[in-house]
């Protein structure tokens, strides 16, 4: 008899096959990879085949979902960071403070009140529910995030920096969740939550990734003046940075999330050959790809109807007031007199807003966030209808932001991104003669 994990690797081999020899015609359809490989885990998973398991004995291995989404966050958030040419620009950094400070604690509460009224939690559970659901997904958003080092789109840019920021910063609000929820009389750990986990750990995590990020580039460059590193290797100098960045971040209590985005960062704008961060990045790109294939098979595998079914009406609701409601007028609320970077326009486009409305795609982080609440003690009741709250929810992610994502960017590109760098452009040449 042929063992199944031989046949899981079969299986998994000819999707690669298909998905990338089919890749000219997918990117053309309003249809994305995440989708058909959570389809593909769903066949395999439990509900199907039953080829890929992470249950044993009905007990769950959170602990295997907490490593591997872990992984696959420092990887994305790190390419994020590496996506955004020329970062210390601070002009351009201004649609991103309005999206960390403002609609990410938007969602936050707003998820929070939605768990407290309408789905029977206390203020811990609640806060909890909106810390997992609140950050955008670095993984699973590649078609609306920059594109090449040319594109100066703020919508892309927004997107971007969001996705690699929100991941880390979601997690003073985990820890606010896990604490009331063990305790609730706030007053016994807020004033330590406030010092370590928010001031602390962001400031720690942002010195830790620009230290890090400047010492292995300035290493690099020194060693490769006396002799070169074998072509197929230098990139891996990648993978060093994400893991020492990392490890020594979280050794002293600081956001290794965050740090890891800042790194990318420093490491993109550090190189006196431009080339060399372009080729991490390329490298980056297809180990995260790589990545959200297992990541995508594993939560189409974990899923079973039937508790999707008992806790639909409350995943409903979260995912109704989420996408229709809280995510777009918080974008709304957060861009009020933004004026755009590159367009003569004294605001921004009612579409664009709009769009980052829409685009509040979860996935990959929100996963890696309940196996943590798991590993913390989150059980029992609660821990079922958050986890099957948050699962559905991903879900309908994948499936609607996938569908919509391919002919709704080909919509802003034509009518609205096109359009302004045209103006723009223009001005720009009348103002000059």
């Amino acid at each position: 008899m042929v063992d199944i994990y031989i046949l899981d690797l079969l299986l998994i081999g000819l999707l690669l096959l298909v998905v990338t020899l089919c890749s000219g015609w997918i990117t053309r359809l309003p249809l994305s990879f995440a989708l058909i490989y959570l389809l593909v885990g769903i066949f395999l998973g439990s509900e199907g085949l039953g080829m890929i398991q992470l249950r044993e004995n009905n007990v769950f291995n959170a602990k295997v979902l907490e490593r591997l989404t872990e992984f696959v966050v420092i990887i994305s958030v790190f390419s994020c960071g590496l996506k955004i040419i020329h970062p210390l620009r601070w002009r351009v950094w201004n649609i991103t403070a309005r999206l960390i400070i403002l609609l990410m604690p938007i969602s936050i509460v707003g998820l929070a009140i939605v768990g407290r009224l309408f789905l029977g939690m206390n203020w811990g559970e609640a806060i909890l529910l909106g810390a997992i659901l609140a950050p955008t997904d670095p993984v699973l958003a590649s078609e609306v995030q920059l594109t090449d080092t040319n594109d100066k789109d703020e919508l892309r840019f927004g997107l971007t920096s969001e996705g690699g920021l929100n991941d880390a910063l979601a997690f003073p609000f985990v820890y606010f969740g896990i604490y009331a929820m063990k305790d609730n009389n706030w007053s016994n750990w807020f004033k330590d939550w406030l010092l370590v986990d928010v001031i602390w750990a962001i400031a720690s995590g942002m010195v830790m990734g620009f230290i890090v990020a400047k010492l292995i580039v300035w290493v690099d460059q020194k060693i490769q003046k006396k002799r070169a590193a074998d072509a197929l290797m230098e990139d891996f100098v990648a993978i060093s940075a994400i893991l020492i960045t990392y490890c020594l971040t979280e050794m002293i209590n600081g956001y290794g999330f965050l740090a890891v985005f800042v790194a990318g960062l420093i490491v993109q704008d550090s190189y006196r050959n431009p080339e060399k961060p372009m080729a991490q990045l390329e490298f980056i790109e297809r180990l995260e790809r790589l990545l959200e294939v297992g990541t995508i098979l594993l939560l189409g595998s974990i899923l079973l109807w039937r508790p999707m079914l008992n806790y639909a009406s409350q995943s409903l609701i979260v995912i109704v007031l989420l996408f229709l409601v809280i995510r777009p007028v918080g974008a709304w609320i957060s861009t009020i007199g933004k004026r755009p970077l590159n367009s003569q326009r004294r605001r921004f486009h009612p579409a664009t807003r709009w769009l980052f409305g829409w685009f509040g795609i979860r996935g990959v982080g929100s996963l890696y966030y309940l196996a943590y609440a798991f590993s913390e003690g989150l059980k029992g009741e609660v821990s079922e209808q958050i986890s099957w709250i948050t699962y559905t929810t991903i879900v309908v992610s994948v499936v609607v932001h996938g569908i919509s994502a391919t002919p709704l960017m080909n919509w802003y590109e034509k009518q609205v991104a096109t359009k302004a760098s045209v103006t723009h452009n223009i001005i720009s040449e009348l103002e000059d003669n």
